[in-house]
């Protein structure tokens, strides 16, 4: 096995190491919330247990099953009836039509946050009747927020036999709410000063995130808690809810999108723990290392100065018993050049491990280095216990945009199988740096095999011979890569027209899901190949800039603008030049993939089947040149969503941009598949196109599936959708 150089693992010596749960004993000595938590301190990685959804992900370790409910099953599935619709488009000024929270169900409530204030609700799992809410008030710092709306949920805990509901806010607050009331939890956290706020019940999170940040305490003038972070130095959101894990809440940090960045100062997205009784700070993790830090020489040029972001947008997975939190990263500021911040850049698109109640990292492993792609993680580790060559093995399994599958002993970070660091294509940017090498996983096979190579001979569009000779004469002018091609500089002097790269992962919209009782492990995934825009100096000017090539409607809710945190810009940035990669008559140069679902069986790493979900878009359908050939290869426009439930692999088309599977009737299907072949088994329709994630509960008796919903196209606000049988 090659060792990653920035992968390290936690030791103890052979005479000594701790067992699992003699671990956990003396993580709790002293701490008397271990003791005193009403929830027993038990891993929960088996999936949902006793018909409740406790967390975002189902259980602790994100696997979005439940396989000991089976009141719904393959007889009955074509039975299930709407139980309750609740709507989401009255909680603000505008009409929102996404629903990126997956609720939590305890004890006969439902509980989620909506809408751009992030408003919490509780809802009654058999009516779905809104029982309270909660808002956040107004202030500055809300309204300056890039992320208001993109609110993943919330986290649930119980202290003392009550419970107990948790949220990050857009302007990075801390909330505990009483789950029963919605209201603030009394004696916790400490007062804001701000207007409006209760003096309870919350903790502003930005002094403790810069109380050690160089460049706040360099700054002059008093901190106003409305306006948070003054915009030239620094902005800082949430995205994901926190998680709590052994009477500590361990907060997440979001920011500006780092493709939309410029200037390269921001405040780092460091990592921090609180006491789940009264809100006190009990640690901070510095993503972007310090000097005397493990990782610190991973940034040259001193970068570590000046670097933020490093967003932990993606949710947290956590291991009880262990007693540690896994938590991935995105890119440093400034994704797309990274002249000003030379070196492999610590703890930026990772996969880190830490000990919930220290703080301390116990491994790491760098899934790719110096990010200038948008590789940033954007799913949740998934724990599965795995038997691996006749070894029981505490598994992580980490799934990427690029399509590659990474699984690791999430007690040691010890991969399961070896990982390569493979050279891979260099820049041209006069200035900027890339890694050599990027670390690629032998097993498993990533989700799809043209990130190996690029559009090689296999991959070229083959429906007839005629499109696959001009498909051949088009791919001949460009300098075809898999992934990891940095564009190219404006102009070039390079005897082909650009450089082409190819993806083939995921995204938050579709997370992958895992059969906690088999090991298998399912993910939606799609090709996309593309040129880049060509990079071009700034001379020191800011200017308007987004993503070339996104339509109006991919940039609706958003401000197409440059951030403003800092006061330095990037040498190089995207610009407006760009060499297409061209069509060929209508169709893409390379074989479509829009939308697969592969099943691995973690225990061995091997694929055990791949298949295209949803209808061939008509305009390959029905192209003139296409009459009699089988396209049926290709999958349906959107994303797969799934969850494991019973022997079921329950699946729907998301529907963020307007796109979905819909029968005879014109409506949106809920499949039940085989979980071991994929098969569709039975479907059943549902009002609303399902969008990110779905969840199942068992209340008075009766099992319930709740997919979260909403279109774009259909216009049919954000929802939540119940079903059940009759």
């Amino acid at each position: 096995m090659i060792k990653n150089t920035y992968f390290s693992n936690l030791t103890f010596p052979s005479s000594s190491k701790p067992t699992r749960l003699k671990k956990l004993s003396q993580l709790c000595l002293g701490y008397l919330a271990c003791a005193m938590l009403s929830l027993p301190v038990l891993a929960q990685l088996t999936g949902v247990e006793q018909g409740e959804w406790r967390y975002l992900g189902g259980d602790a370790g994100h696997t979005r099953s439940a396989p000991q409910l089976n009141q719904i099953n393959a007889s009955n599935f074509s039975d299930l009836e709407v139980a309750w619709i609740w709507r989401g488009d009255n909680f603000g000024p505008n009409v929102e039509y996404t629903a990126r929270s997956t609720p939590v169900f305890v004890d006969g409530m439902l509980y989620t946050v909506t809408g751009q204030r992030r408003q919490v609700v509780a809802v009654d799992a058999a009516t779905g009747e809104t029982l309270w809410t909660f808002r956040e008030p107004e202030t500055m710092r809300y309204l300056r927020s890039p992320r208001t709306d993109f609110g993943k949920g919330i986290a649930y805990t119980e202290v003392d036999g009550r419970g107990v509901v948790l949220v990050t806010s857009p302007a990075y607050f801390l909330w505990a709410l009483d789950a029963k009331t919605g209201r603030p939890l009394e004696n916790w956290g400490a007062p804001t000063r701000v207007e409006n706020f209760s003096d309870t019940g919350v903790v502003d999170l930005i002094p403790d995130l810069v109380s050690d940040w160089p460049r706040w305490l360099e700054r002059e003038g008093e901190y106003d808690p409305d306006h948070g972070i003054p915009r030239q130095i620094g902005m800082v959101t949430a995205s994901s809810p926190p998680i709590v894990v052994n009477g500590v809440v361990v907060v997440l940090v979001g920011h500006e999108p780092s493709y939309d960045q410029t200037r390269i100062e921001n405040v780092p997205g460091d990592i921090m723990g609180y006491d789940v009784r009264t809100g006190e700070q009990l640690w901070k993790f510095h993503v972007i290392p310090r000097p005397g830090e493990f990782g610190h020489e991973t940034w040259e040029n001193d970068a570590w100065q000046w670097s933020g972001d490093m967003s932990s947008w993606a949710p947290a997975s956590a291991d009880p018993e262990l007693g540690l939190v896994y938590i991935v990263t995105n890119a440093s500021t400034v994704q797309s050049y990274a002249g000003h911040r030379p070196g492999h850049n610590l703890f930026g698109g990772s996969v880190l491990a830490l000990d919930v109640q220290t703080g301390e990292r116990r491994w790491h492993f760098q899934i790719h280095h110096s990010d200038q792609w948008n590789y940033d993680i954007p799913t949740a580790p998934i724990l599965l216990d795995l038997t691996v060559d006749g070894r029981q093995i505490p598994a992580l399994i980490q799934n990427t945009k690029q399509g590659l599958v990474f699984a690791f002993n999430r007690e040691t970070g010890e991969p399961i199988w070896p990982i390569e660091e493979r050279p891979v294509m260099q820049t041209q940017v006069p200035g900027n740096y890339t890694a050599a090498t990027q670390p690629y996983p032998t097993r498993p096979e990533p989700l799809d095999p043209i990130v190996l190579t690029g559009i090689t001979e296999e991959f070229m569009i083959d429906y007839t011979p005629e499109l696959k000779e001009q498909a051949r004469q088009i791919l001949g002018e460009f300098r075809i890569g898999g992934l990891y091609v940095p564009p190219l500089p404006y102009p070039h002097d390079n005897p082909y027209r650009n450089v082409v790269g190819c993806a083939g992962g995921l995204n938050i919209y579709h997370p992958p899901v895992a059969d906690a009782s088999t090991g298998i492990m399912y993910a939606s995934h799609r090709r996309t190949c593309s040129a880049p825009a060509f990079m071009e100096p700034t001379n020191g000017v800011d200017e308007e800039r987004g993503l070339p090539g996104l339509s109006e409607e991919a940039w609706r809710g958003r401000e197409r603008h440059t951030p403003t945190t800092g006061t330095t810009v990037a040498a190089w940035a995207p610009g407006r030049n760009r060499e297409f990669l061209p069509l060929v008559e209508r169709l893409p140069v390379y074989k479509p993939l829009l939308q697969g679902l592969a099943a691995y069986d973690m225990n061995t790493g091997e694929k055990l089947w791949d298949i295209p979900i949803g209808q061939t878009p008509d305009n390959i359908r029905n192209h003139p040149l296409l009459a009699g050939v089988d396209t049926s290869a290709t999958g349906g426009n959107g994303y797969s969503i799934q969850m494991v439930m019973g022997d079921l692999l329950v699946q729907t088309t998301e529907d963020l941009r307007g796109q979905t599977e819909l029968n005879e009737n014109g409506m949106p299907m809920l499949h039940a598949r085989d979980k071991r072949t994929g098969e569709i088994l039975a479907s059943a329709e549902i009002p609303i196109p399902g969008q990110y994630g779905m969840m199942t509960y068992l209340h008075e008796g009766v099992q319930y599936i709740v997919v979260q919903s909403g279109s774009v196209r259909r216009s049919q606000p954000g929802a939540l959708v119940a079903l059940r049988l009759p």
